[in-house]
């Protein structure tokens, strides 16, 4: 039975990472829940899988970082917020339905009200992850206690 869960847990990390890669190139998914999924995943089925995760120089950074510190740095929200409306005002560009664009739309203010709410990362955040993160990699990639 332990098997079982262990390939399910497999399985849905290897999901929930094609869903976070994919939300980087499409603002309107969600990139973070699904990467840090994806990370809870593997670490319950294989830490393999998790180490490699992990260490991988965007996404282990990126994920190690907002368990730490549950901040976006700013050039992250920026980025998202010019893909996530250069893509939108391009859809409604396009889109011949009235109801689709303005639909389009309150999405996009939706989504953007919600980056525009996560917290920023300070310098402080900045060197505190750098710090923790090499230590981390050091470490084995054991799982850090988030600072709240």
């Amino acid at each position: 039975m332990k098997l079982f869960w262990r390939l399910i847990l497999m399985i849905l990390g290897g999901i929930f990472l094609a869903l976070g890669i994919v939300g980087i190139f499409f603002p309107v998914l969600p990139t973070t829940p699904f990467l840090l999924l994806s990370a809870s995943c593997f670490l319950r089925s294989s830490k393999t899988a998790y180490r490699k995760l992990m260490t991988n120089k965007v996404l282990g950074k990126y994920i190690f970082h907002y368990r730490i510190t549950k901040a976006v740095p700013l050039t992250s929200k920026i980025a998202a917020l010019s893909l996530l409306w250069l893509g939108i005002l391009f859809s409604v560009y396009i889109v011949p339905l009235l109801w689709v664009k303005i639909l389009l739309l309150v999405i996009a203010a939706c989504v953007t009200l919600h980056i525009a709410s996560l917290k920023t990362m300070t310098k402080e955040d900045q060197l505190l992850f750098e710090k923790e993160y090499q230590s981390f990699l050091e470490n084995d990639c054991i799982v850090p206690q988030s600072k709240e």
